[in-house]
């Protein structure tokens, strides 16, 4: 008979739209990993050479932070008496890092932060087999509640050649999903706009959506366009329906709504 195990692991780690579109850190330990998978609840004789040893189900789990209201402060230390830093909205996601007191600790704009427990909840999400697909997650995740800035400039050329004016406190889509893939996924240099980087990587099936695949969807002002001209934006699936980019206001994690949905176009697979 076999049952169920738990075991939560984090690893210590250090590891950013000049064009249209929809920029480091301290040494902190990534959001906790939940690996789910199977041991023997009594020892079993040892196998005879004609018997095959079944390898255990071993399946792993990224924690986050759910808010499951408006509004929320989210402060500086743990504790209202803290700064507020800035507000999460209902439904979105942050980076899971630990708890101290009443307060979950989050990335929050490349920098810890933290959010009261009353106002959310933790949720996991399945893991890619891949670590460089969640090293490039990871990297989205401390910049979640980063400022949406239109044409922000881009950290490289499309060639690794680093620009003059880049900054890690604004992002447009693509020059967000640039950053992350240029720190998380190593040799990976994604153009400097949404049409630049749906020509990269391989093409995706929307059934075959997997964790670390980009995104890319028209909008309203391109909608009527063709080809690539139709492409205005880019984001991060995470799976269960879940992306993480930014649109208008600041770099989320949130579910893709119905109407994003109806303007999604293709996915392709960078690493």
């Amino acid at each position: 008979m076999k049952a169920k195990f738990l075991i939560l692991a984090a690893v210590a780690t250090a590891i950013t739209f000049t064009a249209a579109g929809c920029s480091q850190s301290e040494a902190i330990p990534p959001y906790g990993d939940e690996v789910v998978g199977e041991t023997p609840e009594e020892e079993l004789p040892e196998n005879t050479p004609d018997e095959e040893e079944d390898a255990p189900e071993v399946e792993v789990y990224k924690r986050y932070v759910t808010l499951t209201a408006n509004d929320v402060n989210i402060r500086k230390g743990a504790g209202t008496s803290y700064k507020v830093v800035g507000a999460a909205e209902k439904a979105t996601s942050y980076a899971y890092l630990g708890e101290e007191g009443g307060f979950y600790k989050v990335w929050y704009k490349n920098s810890i932060a933290y959010i009261s427990k009353q106002y959310s909840k933790l949720s996991d999400m399945r893991a890619s087999e891949d670590e460089e697909v969640e090293a490039v997650i990871y990297e989205g995740t401390k910049l979640l509640g980063t400022t949406y800035i239109y044409g922000a400039t881009r950290y490289h050329d499309g060639k690794g050649n680093k620009l003059r004016g880049f900054s890690v406190s604004a992002f447009d889509c693509s020059s967000l999903m640039q950053y992350i893939f240029y720190l998380g996924a190593d040799g990976v240099l994604l153009g400097v706009t949404t049409r630049n980087q749906v020509l990269q990587g391989e093409a995706v099936k929307k059934t075959d959506l997997q964790r670390g695949d980009l995104m890319f969807f028209t909008n309203s002002s391109r909608y009527n366009k063709v080809g690539v001209e139709r492409i205005g934006h880019v984001a991060l699936y995470l799976g269960d329906n879940l992306i993480l980019h930014t649109a208008s206001d600041y770099a989320k994690i949130e579910k893709i709504s119905s109407t994003r949905w109806s303007y999604f176009i293709e996915a392709r697979r960078m690493v």
